[in-house]
C-alpha cells in the first residue's frame, strides 16, 4: 500500500515559491523515478508545500538522496525545511485521536452525606 510523504519548504530569506519554480520539476521527476503514483505541489502563504505518493517507506528514502541539492537550496535552512510522512499543510490526521482527558482525572467533589438525627 502507498503512502503520502510531505516536503514543506518555508519561506526565509529567499521565497520558497522561486524554490520551488526552480527545483519542483527535478523533485516530481526523481519521484517518478522512485515509483511515485501521485503527487501534489500546493502554494501557501507560509511557503510551498510538496506532497507525493510512493509505495514504500525506502523509496523515499531513496528520493531524499536523490533531491539532497534541492532540499540544501531552501531559503531558510535552518528551521524552513520540513520532512515527514503523511499529508502535510492543512491536511488532517489519518488516525482519530480521540477524546482528551478530563481536567483533574475526572475526579469531582462528592456532596457530603446527611446525618440522620435521632
Amino acid at each position: 500500500m502507498a503512502e503520502w510523504f510531505s516536503i514543506e519548504v518555508l519561506d526565509g530569506n529567499g521565497s520558497a515559491r522561486l524554490w520551488a519554480e526552480a527545483h519542483a520539476d527535478s523533485i516530481v521527476w526523481s519521484a517518478q523515478r522512485c515509483g511515485a503514483s501521485d503527487w501534489e505541489i500546493t502554494e501557501h502563504s507560509w511557503g510551498v508545500l510538496i506532497e507525493v505518493e510512493l509505495p514504500s517507506e525506502e523509496m523515499f528514502d531513496e528520493l531524499r538522496v536523490d533531491i539532497a541539492h534541492a532540499l540544501d537550496a531552501v531559503p531558510d535552512p535552518v528551521g524552513g525545511l520540513l520532512v515527514h510522512r503523511g499529508r502535510g499543510g492543512s491536511a488532517g490526521s489519518r488516525l482519530f485521536r480521540g477524546p482528551r482527558p478530563l481536567v483533574g482525572s475526572g475526579a469531582a467533589a462528592l456532596p457530603v452525606p446527611e446525618l440522620a438525627s435521632a
